[in-house]
């Protein structure tokens, strides 16, 4: 049976992208499932996120894009079940590469396909709706939305939603968007509550019930090279990631 493709996408930066795609497939690997992470950001944060140094890397997202086995390119991370695609600034020069190369949308699509030891990947996207995440976009069998509780933040949902309808047109039709998941929210302001309304409002059937709140641990666990429930086990961050894993579960069964 393939993997489950997840891709945790968002062009806007500083919306809990990396925080998501490691601790959600954290979570994912203590249900027991087998988890490829990619890195699909030239900034290697979800790399060193899990405490990988970035430093002589023997291969990374890079070599996959320009034609690795994927196997050759996974490394282990210490942890049972999950394993990695680290990637660093060489990842930058990817696009360039790739310019002009046939089905250059496709190729980390067709470097998966030699994934089948995974149950899921879930794939960490840069900050841009560049190739490198059109790659993904391509590559995903759905897109799970990172949203700081915002204003502009909120403005650019609408932006990525075009831009995923109009890859399901014309390059992957089985993409659709898993959930909008509402981070570093902050209860005592107006704001955060008034910008999940108007999400809740506007995608009713695509906001996550889970909210992820700001939280010290969940930054802090990163310079550690720790997921959140190795840092802070009992932490609201840790609980926050295990519910919002139990429903990404749920909506990946009802929809096949």
């Amino acid at each position: 049976m393939a993997p489950y493709t997840i891709a945790i996408a968002n062009q806007k930066g500083g919306v809990g992208k990396t925080t998501t795609a490691v601790n959600l497939s954290g979570e994912l690997v203590r249900h027991g499932y087998r988890v490829l992470l990619i890195d699909a950001d030239p900034q290697g944060n979800a790399t060193t996120s899990l405490g990988i140094a970035k430093r002589n890397l023997p291969a990374t997202t890079y070599d996959l894009l320009l034609g690795s086995e994927v196997e050759a390119v996974v490394m282990a991370t210490g942890r049972e079940r999950l394993m990695l695609v680290p990637a660093d600034q060489d990842l930058a020069g990817a696009p360039v590469e790739l310019a002009s190369a046939p089905q250059r949308e496709q190729r980390l699509a067709t470097a998966l396909r030699g994934a089948g030891a995974y149950d899921y990947i879930i794939i960490d996207c840069p900050p841009s709706l560049g190739l490198l995440t059109l790659n993904a976009l391509c590559a995903a069998d759905s897109v799970l939305i990172p949203l700081q509780c915002e204003y502009l933040p909120l403005e650019g949902l609408a932006q990525l939603k075009a831009t995923l309808e109009r890859v399901r047109a014309s390059l992957n039709p089985r993409l659709r968007i898993l959930g909008v998941l509402m981070t570093m929210y902050d209860g005592r302001t107006n704001l955060a509550h008034q910008v999940v309304d108007e999400v809740q409002r506007h995608f009713p059937r695509l906001i996550f019930r889970t909210i992820i709140h700001r939280s010290v641990r969940l930054s802090e666990a990163p310079s550690h090279g720790k997921l959140i429930t190795e840092y802070d086990p009992a932490g609201r961050g840790a609980q926050a990631y295990a519910a919002l894993a139990d429903e990404v579960l749920q909506r990946k069964e009802r929809r096949q």
